[in-house]
């Protein structure tokens, strides 16, 4: 079957006895570089974009029935949301199955829920009134924050780094992308991310902040140098 990648274009799905060259000494991979990228990438990340990774998003499709095998030899579902173009990973969990886990939940810290809860609504609004792309500032999603502090709260120095520490790790995640110096185009990811079910158990969260909802923690860090901020991007290289 012809699989059709953004653009229109069409991509023919790859067989796994196509001869592919060894990329290293002792390779016994059958699928070529593109391919692996795209899976390694799915593997690594939250998610993987045809917008930030063209052609492993065009590599995903043509070996998507092969990239899912792999996945599912270690219990992982590959989910591929052609809508969003998007691609991700689900721990597969089944009743009777002893499945070792994988995956790790990792829940976003409060303020990054709160972030996002606005990120959303902001991307809501803007495809409501046909606009292409949501666009949020800095000091809005600071302010927005701002306004669930507990009463009583005296150290707003401390909250507002965690704020900003919350807003890096939305970009880091590429659920926010910085366009211009305090201006953050939203991802449609958010939509992923924060589905109907998990925004109703929002709201009752913040009708009640004494119960976290699922997909949250309270496990903030105490000091900005115990945020993620040394997070190193897929394509750059730690430093020795």
């Amino acid at each position: 079957m012809t699989e059709v990648a953004p653009g229109g274009t069409f991509v023919e799905p790859a067989g796994m006895e196509d001869d592919v060259a060894a990329l290293f000494a002792g390779d016994l991979g059958v699928l070529p570089y593109d391919a692996r990228r795209a899976l390694a990438l799915v593997l690594q990340r939250r998610y993987l974009s045809a917008a930030a990774h063209p052609a492993e998003w065009r590599a995903l499709l043509a070996h998507q029935n092969v990239l899912a095998s792999r996945c599912h030899d270690m219990f992982v579902e590959l989910v591929v949301d052609r809508d969003y173009e998007i691609a991700y990973k689900r721990q597969v969990r089944e009743a009777g199955l002893s499945i070792p886990v994988l995956l790790k939940d990792e829940p976003y810290k409060r303020v990054e829920t709160l972030l996002m809860l606005f990120a959303r609504n902001r991307f809501r609004q803007e495809q409501g009134a046909g606009e292409r792309a949501a666009h949020v500032d800095a000091e809005e999603l600071v302010d927005y924050a701002l306004g669930f502090l507990a009463a009583g709260e005296t150290n707003l120095a401390a909250r507002r780094r965690e704020i900003d520490n919350a807003i890096g790790a939305l970009v880091r995640e590429h659920v926010l992308d910085e366009v211009a110096d305090g201006r953050f185009r939203v991802q449609p990811v958010v939509e992923i991310l924060l589905p109907v079910e998990r925004l109703r158990a929002l709201t009752a969260w913040l009708r009640n902040p004494s119960v976290a909802p699922v997909g949250t923690t309270d496990d903030e860090p105490d000091d900005e140098t115990d945020d993620a901020s040394d997070a190193v991007d897929e394509d750059e290289e730690a430093p020795a």
